[in-house]
């Protein structure tokens, strides 16, 4: 089978948000580390051919590349798991405390991943200063972007505080639909295929990503963007990441297990009509292990 169904995927996000949930603090850090880490590899990329192309689009085709990857290599992603491990929660199958580290820890290691990533990439970028800044169309694009993610916000007020998390919602509903969506096809191809289309909406846009923003943001500071620390944690990364969380839960992960979960009636009707397939009543899937199965090609 190389599609699997939505019902199927509904019981699939679970798991996986309960998989995510217990996993040790050293792997949380690690894989969200390299993810931060990637995701500022894909905005340099982005970037890098809107300058030499002049064409936003060229760089929105191009940035997913680096998220397949997050993707593919089993990264944690905390806009990801913002869909996902809450299911879990509502299961039963993981706690608020484990959700909460998984959160915090992940979110740490993006920060080390993308800061890091952010000091290498501007070292290679000015040659260790060797090139002005003032003579680099990418440096003078990343600090553009840096302050029009915060300074631009901060002059509307409050309507900015609303603006900028609208925005992140948007941005982490398309973001979770690349997440999920990948789940459906057990090729590798089938995966880059359904996530890639997400996730270039998305930036094509100009929407409010946060792991994003924790490179592109610092990195703009240390090339010379008038922002301070407290305005791009005020006027930016706290709404941002509200804004993913709320997106991302809302509109696909509890969309999707509302409306796709199995209930207990569905469940009788469908054991009832056909007892060679056992659905579980809870999940709606199939046996136990049909669901490991299903995870393990995944």
């Amino acid at each position: 089978m190389t599609y699997m169904k939505p019902d199927q995927l509904a019981e699939s996000m679970v798991q996986m948000g309960a998989a995510k949930a217990k996993l040790p603090i050293q792997d949380l850090l690690i894989r969200g580390t390299i993810a931060g880490a990637l995701l500022g590899a894909g905005t340099t990329l982005a970037f890098t051919a809107e300058v030499q192309t002049q064409l936003g689009i060229i760089g929105a085709l191009l940035f997913p590349a680096c998220f397949v990857i997050v993707i593919l290599l089993g990264l944690e992603l905390v806009t990801g798991n913002f869909a996902l491990v809450p299911l879990a929660v509502m299961e039963k199958e993981a706690t608020i405390k484990e959700m909460v580290s998984n959160f915090f820890w992940v979110i740490l290691g993006h920060l080390i991943g993308a800061i890091l990533y952010a000091s290498l990439y501007i070292v290679s970028l000015t040659h260790l200063g060797a090139i002005p800044i003032t003579e680099s169309p990418i440096a003078q694009k990343l600090i553009h972007v840096a302050e029009a993610k915060t300074l631009a916000y901060a002059a509307l007020g409050s309507s900015g505080l609303l603006v900028v998390f609208i925005k992140a919602m948007l941005c982490n509903w398309l973001v979770c639909l690349g997440v999920v969506i990948a789940m459906t096809s057990m090729s590798v191809g089938g995966k880059i295929a359904a996530m890639w289309l997400p996730i270039l909406i998305f930036f094509a846009q100009g929407f409010e990503h946060a792991v994003v923003n924790m490179f592109v943001i610092p990195a703009g500071m240390m090339l010379g963007a008038e922002v301070t620390v407290g305005q791009w944690l005020i006027w930016n990364q706290v709404p941002v990441l509200a804004g993913n969380f709320v997106g991302g839960l809302l509109f696909t992960g509890i969309a999707i297990y509302v409306t796709h979960r199995r209930t207990e009636g569905t469940a009788q009707v469908i054991n009832e009509r056909h007892p060679a397939k056992k659905f579980n009543g809870k999940s709606g899937m199939r046996t136990e292990k049909e669901v490991e199965s299903s995870l393990q090609k995944f």
